[in-house]
């Protein structure tokens, strides 16, 4: 089967990497997070549009300096050139994913820690999924 087809709240959930790259296709790219408390993002900007939903926890999205309290079930859209963080002000794991639109990471990529994906200058490379 072409695409991708799965349960993506329960792949969410189980998920404690702070970025798994689950699938990209040509224009958009699925990624999985969790984030510990207190653990956030980091502030950033990308050329590309992007949407979170969180699956689990509480925690503090800011969008060009503007802080909105997030929880379980909320969507975010974030249009490119948008400044904007994550922030798990909770006291338990976040757990959300998020699309890039175009993509964004290298397919597969993972990152077990914040600090990995830090430490890696990865960028998408043209490589899809299929």
């Amino acid at each position: 089967m072409k695409g991708y087809l799965q349960n993506i709240s329960k792949i969410s959930i189980a998920n404690h990497d702070f970025r798994q790259v689950l699938y990209t296709a040509k224009h958009c790219q699925l990624v999985v997070m969790a984030l510990k408390p207190g653990e956030e993002i980091g502030a950033e900007v990308h050329k590309l549009d992007q949407f979170f939903r969180v699956e689990a926890g509480t925690g503090e999205a800011v969008l060009d300096g503007v802080q909105t309290p997030i929880q379980a079930g909320l969507a975010i859209v974030i249009p490119a050139g948008t400044k904007h963080n994550i922030i798990n002000t909770g006291s338990i794991q976040m757990s959300l994913y998020t699309i890039y639109s175009p993509p964004n990471h290298r397919d597969g990529v993972i990152h077990h820690t914040r600090a990995d994906a830090q430490a890696d200058n990865e960028h998408f490379d043209g490589k899809t999924t299929e």
